[in-house]
């Protein structure tokens, strides 16, 4: 997977992201940063602390509903014993986002005392939403806001410019672009964030992705992935991902001419329906080995 790890992924518009995050810090009051529930680890900004500084934040594991429930625990009593606020939520469903108002108000409770001590009684609380592309940041907006004004698109690097939103009596959401780091320094990081869809397919070898994602996957082994790809017969645990892969596009009928493994259909097929949680509720990270 090298040609990841050495992807140059910071176009023009993330830099001026990056700026815009940090000159607009002034006008909120905290940070919701959304991950990706399946891979707590490389789905954050590793500068988003430093550009954040002192100010609150909320952080909310988003497609929690694809990530093992038990992981997903482990990860909010990692985040509460960090003295960070997280909650589990999935933003197309809007499972758990009703928890998220609370959480604010929780991690920004001195201040609204302060503030209520001041007179400002009404004074709306205001919130940046962060994330990396493709983790689900204007799935989040239109769910909370309930109204469909952010652009959602399944691939990288959709949202353009801030907008503001009301999503609540006095509170408002200001939404921001996604903001990838410049380059993968870990190779296992860029390979988690490919397999997710948060690397454009077209800049990978989507072989390459898939097999390497076979072998993650026969280790977990799911009764979703043994069942959906025709394992059940097959000693998958002791092949390497692109005989798996090849062993996979026979089993679901994927040839060319001449009988050859259709290898390269195979794989979008692995991605996409590793993507859609069809193999299994599957979380990559886990917290016991941070």
């Amino acid at each position: 997977m090298s040609e990841i790890q050495n992807i140059q992924w910071f176009p023009g518009h993330m830099t001026k992201t990056k700026r815009k995050i940090q000159s607009s810090l002034k006008l909120v009051d905290a940070v919701a940063e959304i991950i990706d529930a399946r891979i707590p680890v490389s789905s954050r900004n590793p500068d988003l602390a430093e550009i954040v500084g002192s100010k609150p934040r909320v952080v909310l594991l988003n497609k929690c509903d694809m990530a093992d429930p038990n992981a997903t625990a482990r990860w909010i009593e990692y985040f509460k014993a960090n003295k960070i606020v997280a909650i589990p939520v999935d933003c197309k469903s809007g499972k758990g986002l009703n928890k998220f108002i609370p959480a604010v108000k929780e991690v920004l409770a001195e201040r609204i005392a302060a503030w209520k001590n001041k007179g400002m009684v009404n004074r709306s609380i205001r919130v940046m939403v962060v994330g990396v592309p493709n983790v689900g940041k204007s799935s989040f907006i239109n769910r909370i806001a309930k109204q469909n004004r952010a652009k959602v698109e399944d691939r990288p690097g959709v949202t353009r410019g801030n907008q503001w939103f009301t999503v609540a009596k006095g509170f408002e959401l200001l939404d921001t672009p996604g903001v990838l780091w410049p380059k993968f320094d870990d190779k296992v990081v860029g390979e988690h964030l490919a397999f997710m869809g948060s690397v454009k397919d077209e800049i990978v070898d989507t072989e390459q992705l898939a097999s390497r994602l076979l072998e993650f996957l026969s280790v977990k082994s799911t009764p979703q992935f043994v069942e959906r790809l025709k394992l059940a017969e097959v000693d998958y645990k002791n092949m390497q991902g692109y005989e798996l892969l090849e062993v996979v596009a026979r089993k679901r009928g994927m040839l060319i001419s001449g009988g050859e493994a259709d290898t390269e259909r195979a794989a979008s097929m692995v991605l996409d329906e590793f993507r859609g949680a069809k193999l299994g509720r599957i979380t990559l990270e886990l917290s016991e080995n941070m």
